[in-house]
């Protein structure tokens, strides 16, 4: 059996809806240069307000993907 080697990176996804859509794009992006993503753990959540409102959902994600062996 051979053994895997892992690497975590972050990402901030963002939303003008939710949180949850925030991490779906964190996700989404990154699937789409990185290969092999396993684990997505979100970090922090924070929202940008703007005039007494918020107008951005935010959330820092840590992604984890496996190295490809050649």
């Amino acid at each position: 059996m051979s053994e895997s080697v892992y690497r975590f990176i972050e990402m901030v996804g963002t939303s003008k809806t939710s949180w949850e859509e925030a991490v779906m794009n964190a996700v989404q992006t990154a699937s789409k240069s990185v290969r092999d993503t396993r684990v997505a753990e979100v970090k922090d959540l924070d929202v940008k307000i703007e005039g007494g409102k918020v107008v951005l959902f935010r959330a820092v994600v840590r992604l984890s993907f496996k190295y490809q062996s050649e």
